[in-house]
């Protein structure tokens, strides 16, 4: 039996079966009813229709006049206004949206419960004494992982140089004849720049323990870089074109893959850098159009660029489509997850250039040793910006196949013109110039007209 629900009829005496009592709603929105069995409990449902079109009723509560142990009518008639409007909101399945939300509620709960509790074993943890080792990892979770490789390299450095003497010892008792000692072994054995490079890590890495007070003070503080083993010289290798030639010769003996002595010819005739080349996807290659697009990311100072590619590169880089047209990458490492190592060409190329064999290197030692000494894909971007010279090529048009940054202000501001057609051409005369060399022929010098004042 049914009837209007109000407080009256809630305080009714039970019948000999139960009596369900029903607010007035409008149609379509659910309603709010109450029962009254024969043992005389009450309580209220919210009653609906879900998306199979089934009648449902959700229990909200038992019925308390005092609203202590139960729900007043007042109250009951709040929660079902409220579960009225998520089902005229689109929300058919009341329960199992409620289910669900406590659910995730429940989730989140452990989920902070879990926060709370890890960041209450670490702050345990912090209250401790760190090893350099500890402090390292918690460095390299913080700031080196924003770094391009994740702070790989800085690791092998430390590996190598750093734990080995100090990795063990707190950070906090390390001194300044510490860091003098690993500085002064790397020296020993002539590795100027790598003494550096890990100088100015360790450096960053007790500041930033200094900066959380897991140290009293910075023993690296009261050493100057400047002072760490001579004043790193610039480069100037140069490949001449006797040895472009001689080199051209002398790789077969080499054994190289064929997508290696690619990577050899490509700098030269596009002025690229070889983390750019190893680098570089298909989706960046355009041989119908002969271009070749550097994107920001992949450029050393983060300048796009467009190189248009002279007869001489299209084939260097079909050779490479033809053994690697299978992956994103030109050059993909051995699981094709990603592009090779960056120093995977220049290890090949000073294999080659040994007097001696490295364990489990290549044995084709000193096949690609030129007159004029120690070469490195780097090198090869320089004697390209050299040959465009010799060439008579414009000084600002070579600086912009090199896709170096205008260094004066005012020009970079108000100089806009792209120079596109003089580097196309200059990229096209280097081609033909390297085409020349590589099969032995004899180039003409050319010598570049003098300019009027």
């Amino acid at each position: 039996m049914a009837a209007k629900l109000t407080t009256q009829a809630l305080n009714r005496k039970p019948g000999d079966r139960d009596i369900w009592l029903t607010d007035p709603s409008p149609k379509g929105k659910g309603l709010l009813q109450a029962r009254i069995t024969t043992t005389g409990k009450k309580g209220f449902y919210f009653r609906y229709t879900n998306s199979n079109g089934g009648r449902q009723r959700l229990p909200l509560g038992s019925y308390d006049p005092d609203g202590i142990s139960g729900l007043t009518l007042k109250q009951a008639r709040e929660k079902a206004g409220t579960l009225s409007q998520l089902y005229q909101s689109g929300i058919l399945d009341i329960k199992e949206h409620l289910e669900e939300q406590e659910r995730i509620a429940l989730a989140e709960r452990k989920a902070e419960e879990a926060k709370l509790e890890a960041e209450r074993i670490e702050a345990e943890q912090l209250s401790k004494r760190l090893t350099v080792r500890q402090l390292f990892d918690k460095w390299r979770q913080s700031q080196l992982i924003n770094r391009k490789d994740g702070g790989a390299y800085v690791l092998r450095m430390f590996t190598k140089d750093v734990f080995p003497a100090i990795g063990h010892m707190y950070a906090d008792e390390i001194k300044k004849g510490h860091i003098a000692e690993i500085v002064d072994s790397i020296l020993a054995r002539g590795a100027n720049r790598v003494a550096k490079m890990v100088f100015s890590d360790m450096r960053q890495m007790f500041k930033w323990a200094l900066y959380r007070d897991w140290i009293e003070y910075d023993p690296t503080a009261a050493i100057k870089k400047s002072d760490i083993g001579k004043k790193d010289t610039e480069r100037e290798r140069v490949l001449t074109e006797d040895e472009i030639v001689t080199l051209a010769e002398k790789i077969p003996e080499a054994r190289l893959l064929p997508t290696t002595e690619a990577a050899i010819w490509i700098p030269l005739a596009t002025c690229c850098r070889i983390g750019e080349l190893l680098k570089a996807r298909w989706e960046h290659i355009d041989l119908d159009k002969r271009e070749w697009f550097i994107p920001a990311e992949n450029s050393k100072n983060g300048v796009a660029l467009t190189i248009n590619l002279s007869d001489f590169a299209v084939k260097q880089f079909q050779t490479v489509y033809s053994m690697h047209h299978y992956s994103q990458w030109l050059y993909p490492n051995r699981k094709d997850t990603d592009h090779v190592c960056t120093k995977t060409i220049t290890k090949q190329l000073s294999d080659r250039q040994r007097s001696e064999a490295m364990t489990n290197r290549s044995s084709r030692t000193d096949t690609l040793t030129l007159p004029g000494g120690y070469w490195s894909p780097h090198d090869l971007r320089r004697t390209a910006a050299t040959l465009l010279a010799m060439m008579g090529v414009s000084p600002i048009v070579i600086e912009r196949c090199l896709n170096h940054v205008e260094q004066n202000k005012m020009q970079r501001v108000y100089q806009r013109y792209s120079y596109q057609s003089e580097m196309n051409d200059a990229w096209k005369r280097l081609g033909s110039r390297l085409e020349a060399l590589k099969s032995g022929k004899k180039v003409a010098k050319v010598t570049p007209l003098k300019r009027k004042a």
